[in-house]
């Protein structure tokens, strides 16, 4: 059976009733516009999401973290704004293989040979199984930990906080580990997803970046 996103929430909050107090607690909506998005699709068809986790992965382990957070962030647009299913491997072949090259370009510079995925190697790739086994494993890894819905945040690998929170709770965590001095405990996943530690090491984002985006 499929379902739009919308009917799920109504029945996931027990009816109409429910999921309106659950809007008006979240506030969800209001706290979209804050960060820029105008608006949700709550009609969305559901979709397996599978294939574009596989994905992403990928990406990050041949291109790096800033070219998968790149592309992560393109498809919560494709998906969570435009409306787009997550199954549909044609177009999201198409979307992924423009945000890839262009990270990947901008990033080497317009001059460059740039390495990019073409829609046909990403399409071949989202047919496959590969990668699979590791989405399979992160799963029951979330599971073990008490994570059964998203967003969430891992932090410290220990730390979990829901999507949903206000700005302020991670304000106070990381105001905290600011004190501490050091990052006590890293990234869980990076084994269980096939992520090298350079890789991970590399981040996704420099310090450059990080200025630029506060500016």
């Amino acid at each position: 059976m499929i379902e739009s996103n919308r009917e799920r929430l109504i029945k996931k909050w027990g009816g109409e009733e429910g999921w309106e107090r659950q809007k008006m607690r979240h506030d969800l909506k209001g706290r979209g516009r804050e960060a820029g998005i105008p608006h949700f699709n709550l009609d969305r068809l559901t979709s397996n999401t599978m294939a574009s986790h596989r994905l992403i992965q990928h990406v990050g382990k041949r291109f790096g973290l800033k070219v998968s957070e790149a592309l992560y962030d393109k498809l919560n647009v494709y998906y969570f704004v435009d409306g787009h299913a997550l199954n549909d491997k044609k177009r999201l072949a198409q979307v992924a293989h423009e945000e890839i090259s262009r990270v990947v370009a901008r990033d080497n510079g317009s001059n460059a040979q740039s390495p990019t995925m073409s829609e046909e190697e990403i399409l071949l790739f989202l047919n496959s199984d590969e990668g699979r086994r590791e989405i399979e494993h992160a799963v029951k890894t979330l599971q073990k930990l008490g994570v059964h819905g998203i967003p969430k945040f891992i932090i410290e690998g220990k730390t979990i906080v829901d999507g949903a929170a206000h700005s302020n709770t991670f304000i106070e965590i990381f105001r905290d580990i600011e004190r501490q001095g050091s990052v006590h405990g890293g990234p869980i996943f990076g084994d269980i997803l096939g992520v090298s530690q350079a890789t991970i090491e590399e981040g996704s984002h420099s310090r450059e970046d990080l200025t630029t985006d506060c500016a």
